[in-house]
């Protein structure tokens, strides 16, 4: 099948070769030239060093390679996804799937990433999300991963499913597009505080109480939200934060090991190399959507005050273990 893949970062590229492996016909755009001619001249992304791009993969920077696609991979940062999304319309197929890979919440709207993409592309074309514990560095190499795609067009998810299926990328479908997105993004807000449990010198016990705790609060927006509290136990709510807590792999834990260290959030991405931080942009539209649908999210709240309002994390987790003492099994909450 002829496929796209929008977005040349490190995910874009291990997607890309993962469909070039699986024989698909594979572009691999970039926004701009210059970004191109390093993966050209290099023969890698490098973002993904040793992990060669070999023949298959056509490098360009013109969105009209999306044309005549059987499927489009989206993997741009959250913030470009409405504008991507908007420069694609009259350029894609009406009914191609686009597979959204990007993770985060758009700000100011709080719309979920998919239905940015279905507003700009007026509800033409089946958006799939696909999500779960799967850094690119490890995608890249082959190892083995296990990922979701959902969409309520179960046709849309199968394809997904088998464009990227392999015997080192095993693909599950789910119709639970809600849960699915906002597993993605608010995992990143818990890696950052667990990056900065680290930081501080807390012990597992701590990071282990708070992801606990994080799912907890994902859950229960979600749940608000209209999505099913078992996606929340699958690769998209626990594999996911898992994967994003404890590995270096992960931006967001490593800008948070540097916060709580004590450096200023702009400071913590700034020495990432101005790498995007998608855990920053979601603390604040995640406070947002609990704030509207009146949901308890306190371990988001402290994250916010600590990157919006220079709160200090120190501070705040003593709140958080001097909160008033509760059942953890309360009625919104059963579902753990």
């Amino acid at each position: 099948m002829k496929t796209a893949v929008i977005g040349s970062g490190a995910w874009g590229t291990a997607l890309a070769l993962a469909l070039r492996d699986n024989g698909h016909e594979t572009a691999l755009w970039s926004y701009t030239e210059q970004e191109s001619s390093v993966l050209r001249e290099r023969g890698e992304n490098p973002m993904l060093p040793g992990v060669a791009l070999g023949p298959g993969v056509a490098l360009t920077t013109d969105l009209d390679c999306v044309k005549g696609c059987g499927a489009v991979v989206l993997a741009t940062p959250s913030f470009a996804v409405r504008g991507t999304a908007r420069q694609l319309r009259g350029r894609i197929d009406p009914g191609t799937p686009v597979i959204l890979v990007s993770k985060g919440i758009e700000k100011d709207s709080c719309l979920l990433l998919h239905q940015v993409v279905a507003e700009e592309l007026g509800g033409r074309n089946p958006v799939v999300v696909l999500s779960g514990p799967s850094h690119a560095e490890e995608v890249g190499r082959g190892v083995p991963t296990a990922v979701v795609v959902a969409c309520e067009d179960r046709e849309a998810a199968l394809l997904a499913q088998d464009l990227f299926m392999s015997r080192r990328f095993r693909i599950y479908t789910s119709p639970d597009i809600v849960g699915v997105e906002i597993g993605a993004a608010l995992k990143n807000v818990i890696a950052l505080c667990a990056g900065c449990c680290d930081g501080m010198g807390c012990g597992d016990n701590t990071k282990a109480a708070l992801m606990t705790r994080g799912l907890t609060e994902i859950a229960r927006l979600g749940v608000a939200l209209g999505a099913r509290k078992e996606t929340f136990a699958g690769l998209a709510g626990v594999g996911d934060l898992i994967v994003t807590c404890t590995s270096m792999h992960s931006r967001n834990r490593r800008a948070g090991i540097l916060i709580g260290q004590g450096k200023t959030a702009r400071e913590a991405m700034d020495e990432l190399g101005g790498a995007v931080v998608e855990g920053y942009y979601a603390a604040a539209s995640a406070k947002q959507m609990a704030d509207r649908a009146g949901v308890e999210m306190p371990i988001t709240a402290g994250a916010y005050e600590v990157l919006y309002a220079g709160g200090d994390p120190r501070q705040v987790l003593e709140r958080l273990m001097a909160r008033e003492r509760r059942d953890e099994l309360e009625a919104e909450e059963s579902w753990i």
